[in-house]
């Protein structure tokens, strides 16, 4: 199952390794900040059309958004039966 946690994370990281604001990367994709804020933390999941947009601002193909999905969500399961 999909953690919105790990949507979230993946999304942070991209955009503070880019360097941009929630202000920026939320105006460039046409949401609010305070929406883009949730997403970060994991309390709202974007819909695909929000998800495209957030990898349009952030400079990124959506692939690459989902595969690096993937592997936090592979990290996070690890974790989770390692204790």
């Amino acid at each position: 199952m999909l953690n919105s946690k790990d949507v979230g994370t993946v999304i942070r990281r991209f955009r503070k390794e880019k360097g941009l604001s929630q202000e920026v990367v939320s105006s460039i994709a046409d949401i609010g900040r305070t929406h883009l804020s949730a997403i970060e933390r994991g309390e709202r999941r974007p819909t695909l059309e929000t998800f495209f947009r957030l990898s349009e601002a952030l400079g990124v193909r959506p692939s690459i958004l989902v595969a690096a999905i993937e592997v936090e969500r592979k990290k996070r399961a690890e974790a989770e039966n390692a204790e």
